[in-house]
């Protein structure tokens, strides 16, 4: 019983070691390179992308509990751990706000009122600044980026602290706090992560509107958390953690879920689009405009069959949806290409000096590497460090018994194994 938490505590250590190695390099590359701007917006797209992942778990243990879910208690407790990495990922955040008090307009040009706007105005001279002035301020951004963080680090320390709790006494009032946290939750979380979404990346390009970005980032954020929720399930199952409780009809029930919010995204994403298309206003299409030149062209296409095609096409199979392997396979496309869709989202933002975005393959990728890593390290880390905190599962929640008899595997099923008692 000894041996599973020692294995984990040596992995955890071993991410840790990776994390911190991965913002070395990053803080290595800003200071020494010159680079600081590209740099900056490497290590924005690393903390976004595992805020995303974060977020999206989050959401899925609050539409868990509101939705009084049975099949995925077993699956539930794994995300628990996963968002134990807000606080972290709310320390990291930390050099990002740092930059725009010390450094103005080097991430977001609006912070710096003298910033020179297609070389003929300034920021503070541009009547769109001036009309989102009240919105696009310093200590507005600070106070909401601090906001976010302290309800999606509150919203899952009541969520964590029910559900542990729970393990030692059995009692349902945890349960019914859960579903009470839960009805706020989701709103609170929504609305989280729609402005952070619009602070943090939108405000990169502040002239731009579009009315669907924050159900953009939902889409993205739920993606993330069930790829990764794959990814988890299957190193369980393969360590023999989840044997006799984790059968097919969860796995089968999880992976639906993700292909749903494939065409979910694909909805968004094309809607977005499409009303921006169809009304043709300057203020809304330039943004597409820049990322339709050059190699970035390359990139918005294989957002496109990646994002949507791909995994729609190979999730029709149910094969690839039964069986751990190929939706390990697929759930990892899913996950690259969220990052390279933050990547579409953010790194345009560096401009030459004609006001151009750079060409994606002339960015030193290098930094959107080691930032990926280096907080990755520390959220795989944080998770691991909470697992051996609690049971493997909530065996106390009053939903269990139906949770590990949902759609029980037959013998005669590939890699299948008898249903718990």
């Amino acid at each position: 019983m000894s041996a599973a938490p020692q294995s984990t505590a040596a992995l955890a250590g071993k991410f840790l070691i990776a994390g911190l190695a991965g913002l070395a390099v990053t803080a290595l590359g800003y200071f020494a390179t010159g680079n600081q701007q590209g740099v900056a917006l490497s290590y924005l797209v690393g903390v976004a992308y595992w805020t995303t992942v974060c977020i999206g778990m989050l959401l899925l243990i609050l539409i868990h509990h509101i939705t009084d879910a049975g099949w995925s208690t077993v699956i539930r407790r794994q995300y628990e751990h996963g968002i134990s990495a807000f606080l972290w990922l709310g320390v990291l955040f930390i050099p990002l706000i740092l930059s725009a008090w010390m450094n103005p307009g080097l991430v977001w040009p609006w912070m710096d009122l003298g910033h020179v706007l297609h070389g003929t105005h300034t920021v503070g001279e541009d009547p769109l600044y001036l009309k989102k002035a009240g919105f696009l301020s310093r200590n507005m951004f600070t106070g909401m980026t601090v906001a976010f963080f302290a309800i999606w680090i509150w919203l899952s320390a009541r969520l964590r602290k029910a559900s542990f709790a729970q393990d030692g006494d059995g009692d349902a009032k945890w349960t019914f706090m859960n579903r009470k946290t839960a009805a706020f939750g989701i709103p609170l979380t929504a609305l989280a992560l729609s402005f952070a979404a619009i602070y943090w990346m939108k405000s990169l390009e502040y002239h731009w509107f579009s009315t669907m970005y924050g159900v953009w980032f939902f889409a993205n954020c739920v993606r993330a958390g069930l790829a990764f929720a794959v990814f988890i399930t299957c190193w369980l199952y393969a360590r023999g953690d989840y044997k006799g409780i984790f059968n097919t009809g969860h796995f089968h029930a999880l992976v639906a879920l993700a292909f749903a919010f494939v065409v979910f995204w694909a909805y968004v994403t094309f809607s977005q689009y499409f009303l921006i298309w169809n009304a043709n206003v300057p203020e809304e299409t330039f943004w597409y405009n820049i990322r339709e030149t050059g190699d970035w062209w390359y990139i918005g296409m294989l957002l496109l069959f990646g994002h949507f095609f791909v995994p729609f096409l190979s999730w029709l199979v149910y094969r690839n949806k039964a069986e751990r392997k190929p939706a390990a396979i697929i759930s990892a496309w899913i996950a690259i290409i969220i990052l390279v869709d933050l990547c579409y989202n953010v790194l345009p933002a560096l401009k030459d000096t004609h006001g151009e975005p750079l060409p994606f393959l002339s960015i030193n990728l290098l930094w959107v590497l080691s930032s990926v890593v280096g907080v990755g390290g520390i959220c795989v880390w944080s998770y691991l460090k909470s697992f051996p905190t609690a049971k493997l599962i909530p065996i106390r929640d009053p939903r269990i018994v139906e949770s590990l008899t949902h759609h029980p595997a037959t013998a005669s099923e590939p890699g299948a194994v008898p249903a718990a008692h």
